[in-house]
């Protein structure tokens, strides 16, 4: 019994103590189930990690393609800059192109240990944590400018201890893919340092006015300490301040070796020497309106912003190379202003540019806040602060005041009467000009306008005002005021009905006209401009010369007028129905319109569409629109180089038979020698136009030019009201034209405008349209005998009756005309041929 006992406990204890396998073996060691329990717990707290600081992070080969958000450069036809659109003023440079001493000296300042550390200063950390915790202020920072460039560039400037945590990461990752080079260019180029200037250049400029080359150390040390809050030690309000930090930074430089003792005393001892703070403001003064249409453009074809693609306005650095000439639009703007000054002389103050509520001392921002300034000879923009004394105290943007005594404000109050000085308000926002002393009041005309030149062989604007100042109103009347053109669309509906068969020298008859539009509106009755009654039949010439609506209308009636509004349509002036009243100019269109139908007449018949832009490039320098542009090489070449003449690609269409817009400018010619733009004919050079009065009338015109240079401008009140019975096109808006076109064409050849082939030339009479054959054309604008315009067989002939005998001599001429002209086909013929084989072969032509 008891042997059957111990056999029983052997076998109970014999699994118990057995032999086990070597995972077994170990699992029972007490270390192995603490290296487990620490894994799984690392394992926990790296999933929390990652969840708390790594999920989201960005990933740092971002960098290494990352373009900072650059302005739009604007320049004009000769390459200038005119302007830039920016909401962060910023110069991308290379770190070679920063001088080595601005780069130590934001080193001493943000990063000692830049080029020792690996992204994160652990002294630094472990310093501030320190401070931190005896502080109960906010946490200071230990940020190398790696981590700095992970915050800006990448994650955002959220002030927490996860941020840090975040910020740290990715500067280990950013040191692991950029050299050190690459990651403080960025940081050069990124930093915000205060007046809208990112980037040590923009900001160089912003505070000094000089490229970082030009720069001392001193100013190089002020550049330095912007990074720690632009706002803390700005120049004007925080001097001392600044300088304070300023010999800081100077210090540590000089405690690292950066810069030798006598270097740090000469610095420490400058002033600050930072030019005053600046309104950003078009770089080149008269080009607002202009440049406001180039980036309402941009706009619509890339977006404003940075999410709306990579070639944004505001943020793609885009460079736009456009066909404003400054010479031009200075030109035009002083044209137009001269002319808007000259009506309204005379009529009156009509009240302060606008009012506004002035808060105890504070006028100096309420004046800002209007962003009010002129542009225009020496006038400025000021608000009345009080008035008293016989003398109004007056404030300007700069901060600087001025008086305006009672003397310089005598003018009076239009539609009011008593004087000017007596109607001052403090509040008042007005125009004002150095006189003697103190200031003289300035009327702001009310009647306003626009400008607008093109060149008619590629549509190029040239120059465009939208009005007397863009300062005071940025609404563009060149492309947004649309007005009826009145007598400047003749030109258009006689070139209708010269395609439809009409000639110059048709005859119509300028007499009463009425049309019956039903039985409610009854009978329409047209009439000449002044009630002027008929003065019975001449030509289509004599009709454009001297501006006849009764011939007009009916030289449209008889062409048709869906075909003259068709016209209109192609032309690009206005989609109209086809009512005759719009053969007069009562549908509404936009000078630039009118402008750019002018120069298709002038250009053969071939339309291009109104551009401002000629091309635009993005950061790299590729041209990105036009889309499938390509340059003309060769075409500036000094010298011709023995090979074929480039070409420039025409990419102009037709729109009009090319030989009735040559006769339409060759009738409109007679306006400026003698018709309704007699004034211009002392130019003294080839020059077509039309004037225009509309009913009131309420806007006055003038469009033309010459083959070089296509003009054209109206007058008139944004709120339409009659401009007196006195205004016309040929006494108000031609003299304007004038004054233009007297600098403009200066020193450009006298170039006459070119008949198509085809076109046939022959005498007339001026009165009758009658064939010439026993006398010339003279020079005299008056001459009885002139040349015109006929295409193939539409000439008048002389007509001789049936049976009548000829005339020998007669007959001998006509002959020898004949042999002539068999002659001179002949030559053509054979110059056809050479011509057919130049081209064939490359040549010159």
């Amino acid at each position: 019994m008891a042997d059957d006992d111990s056999s029983v406990k052997m076998r109970l204890r014999r699994p118990k103590d057995g032999p086990r396998g070597p995972i077994g073996r170990l699992w029972a060691r007490w270390w192995v189930k603490a290296l487990v329990v620490l894994a799984v717990l690392a394992g926990i707290a790296y999933a929390v990690f990652f969840a708390l600081f790594m999920r989201d992070l960005p990933s740092v080969d971002k960098l290494t393609t990352y373009e900072p958000p650059l302005p739009t450069n604007v320049r004009g036809n000769d390459g200038m800059p005119i302007h830039s659109y920016a909401r962060e003023r910023r110069v991308e440079l290379s770190y070679d192109e920063y001088p080595p001493l601005l780069v130590r000296a934001f080193l001493a300042a943000e990063d000692k240990t830049f080029f020792s550390h690996h992204g994160v200063d652990y002294f630094g950390v472990a310093s501030a944590m320190w401070d931190n915790l005896r502080s109960s202020k906010r946490a200071r920072g230990a940020s190398t400018i790696t981590q700095q460039v992970a915050k800006n560039l990448l994650i955002g400037n959220e002030h927490s201890y996860a941020r840090k945590v975040r910020e740290a990461i990715l500067a280990f990752r950013i040191e692991d893919t950029l050299s050190k080079q690459k990651i403080l260019e960025l940081y050069l180029n990124q930093i915000a340092l205060g007046r809208n200037a990112f980037g040590v250049q923009a900001a160089s400029y912003a505070y000094f006015g000089k490229d970082p080359s030009q720069l001392d150390l001193a100013q190089y040390a002020y550049l330095a300490i912007l990074p720690k809050g632009p706002s803390n030690y700005d120049p004007d309000r925080h001097a001392e301040r600044a300088l304070a930090r300023r010999h800081y930074v100077l210090k540590e430089m000089l405690d690292n070796g950066f810069i030798t003792q006598e270097q740090y005393a000469q610095a420490d001892a400058e002033p600050l020497g930072t030019v005053p703070r600046q309104t950003p403001k078009t770089e080149v003064a008269g080009t607002g309106y202009f440049v406001e249409e180039v980036r309402r453009q941009l706009i619509d074809k890339f977006g404003e912003d940075a999410a709306g693609g990579p070639y944004s306005v505001y943020a793609g650095g885009l460079w736009v190379r456009t066909s404003l000439d400054e010479k031009l639009q200075d030109y035009a703007q002083t044209a137009l202003r001269n002319g808007l000054l000259r009506y309204d002389r005379g009529r009156g103050w009509a009240g302060p540019i606008t009012h506004v509520e002035i808060d105890g001392d504070r006028w100096q921002s309420a004046l800002l806040n209007t962003n009010i300034g002129l542009d225009f000879q020496d006038w400025r923009a000021a608000i009345v602060i009080s008035v008293g004394g016989g003398e109004a105290q007056l404030g300007f943007a700069n901060s600087e005041t001025g008086t305006l005594p009672a003397s310089g404000a005598q003018m009076p109050v239009r539609g009011v009467g008593g004087t000017a000085f007596a109607a001052l308000k403090p509040g008042d926002i007005i125009a004002v000009a150095p006189e003697g002393s103190g200031f003289a009041l300035r009327a702001i005309p009310k009647v306003s306008g626009a400008f607008v030149a093109e060149e008619p062989s590629t549509g190029r604007v040239l120059a465009m005002q939208g009005g007397f100042d863009f300062r005071l109103q940025a609404f563009n009347r060149a492309t947004q005021a649309m007005r009826q053109p009145g007598s400047t669309i003749k030109p258009i509906v006689y070139a209708a009905a010269l395609e439809g068969g009409m000639t110059p020298a048709s005859v119509i008859v300028d007499g009463p006209y009425c049309v019956y539009q039903g039985a409610r509106l009854g009978n329409k009755c047209f009439r000449n401009f002044g009630n002027q009654g008929g003065s019975g039949s001449h030509t289509m010439r004599w009709g454009v010369e001297q501006s006849r609506n009764l011939m007009t209308v009916r030289a449209a009636a008889q062409t048709g007028m869906p075909k003259v509004v068709s016209l209109m349509d192609r032309i690009g002036v206005g989609k109209y129905p086809p009512y005759l009243s719009f053969a007069l100019g009562a549908g509404e269109t936009t000078v630039s319109r009118m402008v750019n139908a002018y120069t298709i007449l002038e250009n053969g018949g071939k339309a291009h569409q109104p551009t401002l832009i000629d091309f635009v490039q993005d950061r790299h320098g590729k041209v990105i629109w036009p889309e499938n542009w390509r340059g003309c090489e060769g075409c500036n070449a000094p010298d011709w180089n023995g090979k074929a003449m480039p070409r420039p690609q025409s990419r102009g269409k037709q729109v009009v038979d090319p030989l009735s817009a040559y006769q339409m400018v060759h009738i409109a010619e007679g306006v400026v020698t003698r018709g309704t733009a007699v004034v211009l004919r002392d130019l003294d050079r080839p020059m077509f136009g039309k004037t225009g009065t509309n009913s009131g009338p309420t806007d006055v015109w003038f469009i033309g030019g010459t083959p070089q240079i296509i003009g054209g401008l109206y007058i008139g009140y944004d709120t339409p009201k009659s401009l007196g019975g006195y205004a016309q096109g040929g006494t108000v808006a031609a003299p304007i034209f004038k004054e233009f076109a007297i600098k403009a064409y200066e020193g450009l050849p006298k170039i006459p405008f070119r008949a198509p082939a085809g076109i046939r030339m022959v005498r007339i009479d001026r009165q009758s349209g009658k064939p010439v054959f026993g006398a010339w054309p003279t020079d005299d604008p008056k001459s009885a005998v002139i040349w015109e315009a006929f295409k193939p067989e539409s000439e008048p002939r002389r007509v001789f009756k049936r049976g009548e005998p000829l005339d020998p001599a007669v007959a001998a001429a006509a002959a020898a005309a004949a042999r002539a002209k068999a002659a001179q086909q002949a030559d053509q013929q054979q110059n056809r041929r050479d011509s057919d084989f130049l081209q064939r072969e490359g040549g010159i032509y």
